[in-house]
């Protein structure tokens, strides 16, 4: 199950990707806990970012973790092995993973599926994987939730281009709405979904900064050299939708953007 990942393994987006797991680190890991000595699988792990909410939210799991980047991985192992924490690291597909059935307590996916030209087939194959009565948590964000302050034709458009690329490549910037159902139609029972709004303006500079202007911004500029070589947007163009998109951070401006997660059970 190979993955066009829309925004680049660059050095740029593993900042981007640990300061969107600072800044909402309370938000998205919300009333995720899991029991010390559960075994718990989180699939597609990247450079670690949520990797390192996990082991310092449930101490004392036995965590593994996998990825299909070996350079992700990398980066993933150098951060957890700085705070002592051990994680059992695999390099692996989330179609083909090399695990018995119902091997672990509990699975995580955050920021996975969205990526994937078949959802569907990774949340089936994780599911071979639970226990029975075990859980999974999915957490996914919708790119189309966001609106903003100032309004500008220029910035939407830019937000588009990576909505537009993502579809392209196979995966889905709008998942989150439809977790419920994924979770449902893949087997697991229980399943139940929330969104998680994270709103930002000037009296919330943390949010501004660590949400707005590195994580979202951010996200959207990974993709302008795709844009530009897929002639949807000039290069001034782009960079009029970025500039506005910029205004969302200033003084006067506003953001809003929901992610969703969605718990499912082993039957």
């Amino acid at each position: 199950m190979g993955t066009d990942y829309v925004h680049g393994y660059t050095p740029a987006e593993s900042r981007r990707l640990t300061d969107q797991a600072q800044t909402l680190a309370d938000l998205l890991h919300a009333g995720i806990r899991y029991p010390a000595g559960s075994r718990v699988l989180e699939a597609g792990c990247g450079v670690g970012a949520q990797t390192l909410q996990l082991v310092t939210r449930s101490p004392g799991i036995d965590l593994v973790s996998v990825d299909i980047s070996e350079e992700s991985l990398a980066q993933a192992k150098a951060r957890i092995a700085a705070v002592g924490a051990q994680v059992d690291w695999h390099h692996g597909d989330l179609l083909d993973l090399p695990f018995p059935d119902e091997s672990f307590d509990h699975v995580f996916v955050c920021f996975v599926l969205e990526h994937l030209p078949k959802p569907e087939e990774a949340l089936v194959e994780l599911r071979r994987l639970i226990r029975p009565a075990g859980t999974i948590t999915v957490i996914e964000g919708d790119h189309e939730s966001a609106f903003y302050h100032p309004r500008s034709t220029a910035a939407q458009a830019a937000i588009d281009c990576l909505v537009d690329l993502q579809a392209a490549s196979g995966g889905d910037a709008l998942i989150g709405r439809r977790l419920q159902p994924l979770l449902k139609d893949a087997g697991y029972g229980d399943v139940r979904a929330w969104p998680c709004t994270v709103y930002a303006d000037e009296t919330l500079p943390h949010l501004v900064d660590g949400f707005t202007r590195r994580t979202f911004v951010a996200m959207v500029e990974s993709v302008r050299e795709r844009a530009l070589a897929a002639g949807m947007r000039t290069p001034a163009e782009w960079q009029a939708g970025i500039r506005d998109l910029e205004k969302t951070a200033a003084p006067g401006g506003t953001f809003h953007y929901t992610f969703f997660t969605s718990v499912g059970r082993k039957c």
